[in-house]
């Protein structure tokens, strides 16, 4: 037998019936040759004891975005690996935002050993250009062009609600409509958080077939019975939602996915830690394996993969443990991943991209809000936030006044406010939010889903001006000052969004600002995610953007003081 590598006495999952059956495999170059339970032999193979052992293939996430790693592709790809993690669909529409089709294609050429394939970044921006600034936007050229790249498989999450259902004149319905001209069997993909029934369906008409938002179990069936595939990411991993697919044996018309795994977390794992949750959730080990190979790889067109089949990719974890899915060793093409600290070769980017937070230094006045007339308290509109989720919600409050000027700490409020930093317009947009922290201090990022402007807030003026006068020093990333000292930094050079620090340092440096938001008494499950989504125009229900306070379903804008 001409074979490179022999797997001998391994269990190995037989992806049709979701069983382990005990087998020799047997691998030719970067793909699966011959199965078979009898003697198997080669002058020319490597031998090894599979014994003991169960073989998976390789993880594949479909849904997921590199830079919410504050990484590199190359940096990523090494990083990941190790975690069985083999084959990605990115959707780049962070690097996209900042930097248009440069930014996109600078990170399509990086090299690496993880394979990644792109979904178009649909939404750039997420909205329209009167809604949000950008750096750069995925026109109707653009995606022509992206069209033409093999690597593209997919259009990435479509978000904008009204002009997907309602505006066919609108960008992103001009793309959608484009992608089945030119490459009809290729996925839609879809963000859909908060719509139902005729809603729903005004919504998929546009040819949209997929959801990974936030998850209830009490739709589950509908979406699903509306067509929807749906993707499970860590948050909508409960036992409530893996009853659902559990109890009716949904393993078919859905997967799971990452979407966004923060720095500091991508240090203890990937997909492979979301398999582990579904699993203690309630999903049948065999069945969330299922669903991170074979269910993604056929939502996605990838034949050649997520199954240990003859012809098949040689991307296969060999584990120790089932139940706690133990990793002993990963492949990828038929060789043994050897776990690096970093990439031999890194992406060399222009060098403006390490040069585009650009915007004014901010003064005190920037952050006092004038009140007309001689008020003691005047009502406003106001954000609050889950500590859970990153969802949020208006409501009115009557603030107090002193001197002419609002007084929103006084309030239990703090000033939220999204500054322009592409030098296009210099807008400023404002807001309130109710007691985000209770201790004096400020927190600023440019890391600010979608937009990636420089957002700031805090409850005092001298510890705003530190945090933003810092991050433009830094060009980007995130910032924490208590009582006008900085406490935690994180450095994000590349677009204010990524490092080319290895993911060590990146995460090491993001568990100090999660830290630090802590201690100003920032609450919430992902602290880092849902201070950066506080200005993500397609999540329920208002947030920021340099235009100021957004509903993101109306797309109207809420003045602080209520008329």
């Amino acid at each position: 037998m001409q074979a490179d590598l022999i797997i001998k006495d391994v269990l190995v999952f037989r992806t049709p019936k979701r069983v382990f059956e005990k087998m020799n495999v047997a691998i030719r170059g970067d793909q699966f040759y011959y199965l078979t339970n009898k003697e198997m032999n080669s002058s020319t193979a490597e031998i090894v004891d599979g014994t003991g052992k169960y073989m998976v293939p390789g993880l594949i996430d479909i849904h997921m975005h590199i830079e919410s790693s504050m990484t590199t592709p190359s940096i990523f790809s090494e990083a990941v690996l190790p975690f069985g993690l083999t084959t990605i669909v990115a959707d780049a529409h962070e690097i996209a935002n900042v930097f248009g089709l440069e930014g996109l294609e600078e990170f399509m050429k990086a090299q690496t050993k993880l394979d990644i394939f792109h979904a178009i970044p649909s939404s750039v921006p997420s909205t329209t250009p009167e809604l949000e600034t950008t750096g750069g936007i995925i026109g109707v050229v653009e995606v022509e062009k992206l069209l033409e790249n093999p690597k593209v498989i997919a259009l990435g999450e479509a978000m904008n609600f009204k002009g997907i259902a309602y505006d066919p004149n609108s960008l992103i319905a001009q793309l959608i409509r484009l992608c089945k001209e030119k490459r009809p069997t290729m996925a839609l993909e879809g963000h859909i958080p908060t719509i139902y029934d005729e809603e729903l369906a005004d919504f998929l008409l546009s040819g949209i077939s997929s959801d990974h938002t936030h998850q209830f179990a009490e739709h589950i069936m509908d979406k699903m019975n509306a067509g929807l595939f749906i993707q499970f990411q860590g948050k909508s991993i409960t036992p409530e939602t893996m009853a659902v697919i559990r109890e009716n044996e949904l393993y078919d018309f859905a997967c799971l996915v990452t979407d966004d795994i923060m720095a500091d977390d991508l240090l203890h794992g990937h997909l492979d830690e979301i398999l582990r949750k579904a699993v203690r959730c309630g999903l049948p080990i065999n069945e969330a394996i299922y669903m991170t190979t074979y269910t993604p790889a056929r939502r996605m067109s990838l034949n050649d993969r997520g199954m240990i089949a003859p012809g098949r990719k040689a991307d296969f974890i060999l584990l120790d443990d089932l139940e706690e899915f133990k990793i002993s060793s990963v492949y990828k093409s038929g060789e043994k991943v050897q776990p690096t600290k970093y990439p031999e070769q890194v992406e060399n980017f222009p060098a403006h991209f390490f040069q585009s937070v650009n915007a004014r230094e901010l003064t005190a006045d920037d952050l006092e809000i004038k009140v007309d007339g001689n008020v003691n308290s005047i009502k406003c509109n106001v954000i609050t936030k889950a500590e859970v989720e990153t969802f949020t919600k208006r409501i009115e409050k009557e603030l107090p006044v002193k001197d002419g000027k609002l007084d929103y700490v006084g309030g239990d409020c703090a000033l939220i406010l999204v500054q322009e930093r592409y030098g296009k317009n210099g807008n400023i947009g404002y807001g309130l939010i109710e007691k985000p922290i209770s201790k004096k201090g400020a927190i600023a990022t440019t890391w600010a889903h979608d937009h990636h402007n420089l957002m700031l807030m805090g409850n005092d003026i001298e510890s705003m001006l530190v945090a933003q006068k810092e991050l433009l020093k830094m060009q980007g990333g995130y910032v924490v000052v208590e009582d006008g000292v900085v406490t935690a930094t994180c450095r994000l050079e590349v677009g204010g969004i990524v490092s080319l620090a290895p993911i060590e340092e990146v995460g090491a440096d993001m568990q100090k600002v999660r830290a630090a938001m802590q201690a100003l008494g920032y609450k919430n499950a992902n602290e880092i995610m849902s201070f950066s989504t506080l200005s993500l125009p397609v999540s329920p229900a208002i947030k920021m953007t340099d235009f100021g306070m957004m509903d993101t379903k109306s797309q109207i804008f809420y003045p602080v003081i209520c008329e």
